[in-house]
């Protein structure tokens, strides 16, 4: 996997999420809503509700935060029915964006979105035309030696283990199984620097470094709005662009 790797970009939404902290926790919680609401509210039983969770864990969101959201998503307590959908699109350098919707207000959801693909010259499709480009896997960046994370993964089933640099390894698993191969990494002494459900592209599409400033500023419009999840991409940047980027945009 040349050049980009999942880590990368979870090291570029984390950095523009965490000055950002309050609007996160509100996309955090409205996860754990959904999650709780569709496979009720205890994680043991739940893997959706217990990677949303751990998400949120991860991110210091206070547990009476989170258990406020398992509550109005088992109807415990009053809350917003939200509608899940995805947005598809092209961007910069002829990238796909899946973005991953979360909404109360399906016109505002694609009012706000279609304005920001229009704003930053990229053009929103139509269902479908991106989505083929995607599966939805679990992910865990991992952070130990090749062989330990190697053995352990494929142990506890994981499909496919993949280097991303900076010491860390990405675990791919089923959806199903995320949760049983992060225990696995995480009881045999292997850090975890994430876990999550992800959309992991077929393909990769390598973006130069001027696209790639473009690229990653509408991301960032997208990532700002607030019935957006996710978005999804299969940009190939260099690390050495994407520093170098990140540090302008």
């Amino acid at each position: 996997m040349a050049g980009h790797s999942k880590w990368a970009n979870i090291k570029h939404r984390k950095g523009r999420q965490d000055a950002k902290r309050g609007q996160l926790f509100a996309k955090l919680a409205k996860a754990i809503e959904v999650a709780a609401r569709e496979g009720g509210g205890n994680p043991e039983f739940n893997p959706t509700l217990a990677t949303a969770v751990d998400k949120a864990k991860s991110a210091d969101m206070p547990n009476d935060n989170i258990d406020r959201a398992v509550k109005r998503g088992t109807g415990e307590v009053e809350g917003a029915l939200y509608e899940e959908m995805y947005y598809e699109g092209y961007g910069p350098g002829g990238v796909a964006l899946y973005v991953h919707i979360l909404t109360d207000n399906r016109n505002r959801a694609a009012s706000d979105v279609r304005s920001a693909f229009t704003r930053h010259n990229s053009n929103l499709g139509e269902p479908g035309s991106v989505g083929y480009l995607f599966s939805q896997k679990g992910m865990i960046l991992a952070n130990g030696s090749e062989e330990d994370v190697m053995l352990t993964a494929l142990d506890a089933g994981a499909e496919d283990i993949r280097e991303a640099g900076e010491g860390m390894f990405e675990v791919v698993t089923d959806p199903s199984d995320l949760k049983e191969v992060r225990d696995a990494l995480s009881s045999s002494g292997i850090g975890i620097e994430n876990a999550e459900v992800t959309q992991l592209p077929s393909t990769l599409v390598p973006v130069e470094e001027g696209d790639a400033k473009k690229l990653l500023r509408l991301i960032d419009a997208l990532d700002d709005l607030d019935d957006v999840q996710e978005v999804y991409s299969n940009y190939d940047i260099d690390d050495t662009v994407m520093e170098k980027v990140l540090a302008e945009v």
